[in-house]
């Protein structure tokens, strides 16, 4: 963001002074820093929650499995419990010896063992089924009871990225149309037709994808296509994806896991990286990128001046 500019100081005394522009521009770097991390966690929790929900089904195939086990081998075990009845073997109710869920049934075992010393192999295969279903009953209860901690993980997060971009939004609706632009927080008004390179090479491609998406609004964990939006690092993944390159979802990924390159030796397709890799850009040539920037903006054609240059970490090419 440009500095040196004051706020005009207004209201009456006593009222809160309106921020310098050096200021807000804190103010705005700090909220973005926190949304970029929370963006990060956002992603992180949706992919674990998948994942929950994968392994979720797989325990309830097994548990149907479990289930179809245990229910034919009750079946049997109430046939032999029925012969032994009928010829006095036993005195226990027959009722009270097969019936109840698993974990009953597991608990009347030693009547069950008091069955025939001829059926001693069915009554260990119907006991085994018995502890089988019943962990796996016990894994579905936990796997379930996981998933809901993870959406309910998931929606404080988005309440508090959206606690976070309100704030921001009415930080920068402090400033006036000129400071905004000062910032770098607006858009830059610049319409380009081509992109700068060849598109035949990688970087060419994913330049032209970056370019076609100028307009698009921004969404958090947006990874396009337009209709649905982008985030910072879903439009850098995405762009180099349209050019067969794949690259780490998150900035703070792409920031850790590709190659660093020096600030004179950039090249178009190379993605710099602000605010402690809470952001990131697709330089594109011409001391210009385009950017997916925040909640309420469209994708956008900067010039790499201003607060780009202050946040500006470093830059690192697929």
């Amino acid at each position: 963001m440009g500095g040196g500019l004051l706020l005009a100081v207004t209201g009456s005394a006593g009222a809160a002074p309106t921020p310098t522009l050096s200021q807000a521009e804190h103010r705005v770097t700090v909220i973005e820093a926190k949304l970029g991390q929370l963006d990060q966690q956002y992603d992180g929790v949706q992919q674990q929650l998948a994942s929950t929900r994968q392994r979720l089904k797989l325990v309830q195939k097994q548990l149907s499995v479990d289930s179809g086990a245990f229910a034919d081998l009750r079946e049997e075990v109430t046939r032999i419990a029925v012969t032994d009845y009928e010829d006095g073997s036993i005195n226990t109710s027959v009722t009270m010896l097969t019936d109840g869920n698993a974990q009953q049934i597991l608990n009347k075992s030693s009547m069950l063992q008091e069955l025939s010393w001829s059926n001693n192999a069915q009554i260990d295969q119907f006991l085994a089924a018995a502890r089988a279903l019943t962990s796996t009953q016990q894994i579905e209860i936990r796997t379930q009871d996981g998933i809901e901690e993870l959406a309910s993980n998931l929606r404080q997060r988005v309440r508090a990225m959206n606690k976070m971009s309100r704030q921001e939004q009415a930080l920068v609706a402090e400033l006036t149309p000129a400071e905004v632009t000062a910032t770098g927080t607006g858009e830059s008004g610049t319409s380009p037709v081509t992109d700068p390179i060849a598109t035949s090479t990688q970087a060419g491609k994913a330049v032209k994808y970056a370019y076609d998406q100028i307009g698009c609004p921004y969404v958090y964990g947006g990874t396009g296509p337009c209709a649905d939006g982008y985030d910072c690092s879903g439009l850098t993944m995405m762009s180099w994806a349209s050019a067969g390159v794949s690259i780490p979802r998150t900035s703070y990924e792409q920031w850790d896991d590709l190659p660093a390159v020096s600030v004179n030796d950039l090249q178009p397709g190379d993605i710099l990286v602000f605010l402690d890799g809470g952001h990131v850009g697709l330089y594109v040539g011409n001391n210009e990128l385009i950017q997916a920037p925040q909640t309420g903006q469209d994708v956008q054609l900067v010039a790499f001046t201003g607060w780009f240059r202050e946040n500006f970490d470093g830059a690192v090419r697929p």
